[in-house]
């Protein structure tokens, strides 16, 4: 198995390079934070189409001239989010991994649903994205193949006498459950929805690492 430190390498992998100039000082840093963050709420609302990268700059608050020294297109923006979300991803559940043995169910699943509110508008853009991509269907393949890794490693380090065969296909469950997190936050009644995801995930949990 990979180690953890490999996590976010593994999901931001089959990118292109696509990017203009990287920034060096932390002011840099920051303004390309705000771009992305702009342009994943752009690509959220109005899709990859209708996004324009004027709007982009607008959102937040840069000029044009400096969104195109940072990201030469819109395709180079949209390959930059598409790795960060990979990057912050890899991050989420390396931390969850390092804990993992030390929680109880009830805690595991917080931290996992916890995850998926944390990078729901990233993945409300991540869909239009792989929508949008001749070869979206292959990323989300390589994707969730990499999530679904990761999460075994988080059971397998949280119940270490679990089996690898039942850590994968627990892997599988979760994976689809946590899938519906971003959905749930959008209903009216998200805040009970939510705490009712936290009990399923939990009782799951509980069950389905001492079944194996």
């Amino acid at each position: 198995m990979a180690s953890q430190k490999s996590t976010a390498t593994d999901l931001a992998a089959n990118s292109d390079s696509g990017t203009g100039r990287a920034p060096k000082r932390a002011r840099g840093r920051q303004r390309v934070a705000a771009l992305l963050d702009a342009a994943t709420l752009v690509f959220a609302e109005k899709g990859y189409d209708a996004a324009t990268m004027t709007e982009i700059a607008s959102r937040s608050n840069t000029a044009i001239g400096s969104l195109y020294r940072f990201f030469p297109s819109k395709e180079a923006l949209a390959e930059a989010l598409l790795r960060r979300y990979g990057e912050r991803a890899g991050a989420g559940l390396d931390a969850i991994a390092a804990q993992a043995r030390d929680l109880t169910a009830g805690e595991l699943a917080d931290a996992l649903l916890d995850l998926m509110m944390a990078l729901k508008s990233e993945r409300t853009a991540l869909k239009v994205l792989m929508d949008a991509r001749v070869d979206g269907d292959n990323r989300r393949q390589y994707l969730r193949g990499v999530i679904r890794g990761r999460l075994a490693g988080v059971l397998s380090a949280h119940a270490p006498s679990l089996s690898a065969d039942r850590a994968a296909i627990v892997s599988v469950m979760l994976l689809h459950l946590m899938k519906a997190i971003p959905e749930l936050a959008q209903e009216g009644e998200a805040a009970a929805l939510i705490a009712e995801m936290r009990l399923v995930l939990g009782a799951y949990l509980a069950v389905a690492v001492t079944a194996g």
